[in-house]
């Protein structure tokens, strides 16, 4: 069979192989991971088409797979088939505009977060609330939830998207916060769920050829 000419590059987030939407049916995590690898390993041997995945997030990934079971075999698999590779953080350039936008946004979210302290104490206080425990509780959730949601939070989110800009590959994610800063990069980007299906695409078309 020749050789693929799009030589496609895909830089795969931790969340990937952790969303039930990937699973068919009634199938489990191990088994849709597994399923999932399968799909990529013949991807790339049939048509070139390389997944790449940082150390940092392969690294997180193997924790929580390791935490829930997943059996070793299946894990080889995901050090044969998905390239680990570090970003190259010194050589690869960001716009100077979107570094503002960031420290914009993140200056923005701490003043909200500050709001949600306030709100929170004068709650309890107002409600004569002595359970420490559920205020402190609620407003962890609350807390997460202004500073966190749909924003870049971790070293593991930046490698993905600087990797995937060195590459001029797409990310695939199913976390809002890293689709949104692709798009700020212009990377191209999917949605996890859709990536099996789409590899099942490319080789069954592959067959017809």
């Amino acid at each position: 069979m020749p050789e693929h000419p799009l030589k496609q590059r895909f830089v795969l987030d931790t969340s990937v192989f952790l969303s039930e939407e990937i699973r068919v049916g009634d199938e489990g995590l191990e088994d849709a991971i597994e399923r999932l690898l399968d799909s990529i390993a013949t991807a790339k041997l049939a048509l070139n088409i390389s997944c790449y995945i940082p150390p940092s997030v392969h690294d997180e990934l193997t924790v929580i797979l390791e935490e829930r079971g997943v059996s070793e075999p299946v894990l080889s698999k995901l050090e044969t088939w998905v390239i680990k590779k570090n970003p190259a953080r010194f050589e690869v350039m960001i716009p100077a505009d979107l570094v503002y936008r960031f420290i914009d946004e993140m200056s923005g979210r701490v003043d909200k977060g500050l709001r949600v302290s306030e709100n929170a104490v004068r709650e309890a206080f107002d409600n004569g609330q002595a359970d420490v425990g559920t205020v402190i509780s609620d407003l962890r959730s609350q807390y997460r939830s202004t500073l966190r949601r749909g924003v870049l939070d971790s070293r593991e989110d930046f490698d993905l998207l600087i990797l995937a800009r060195e590459l001029d590959a797409g990310v695939v994610t199913e976390d809002t916060g890293i689709i949104n800063w692709a798009e700020d990069f212009g990377l191209r980007y999917l949605r996890g769920r859709d990536f099996p299906p789409l590899l099942e695409s490319y080789l069954d078309a592959s067959e017809e050829m």
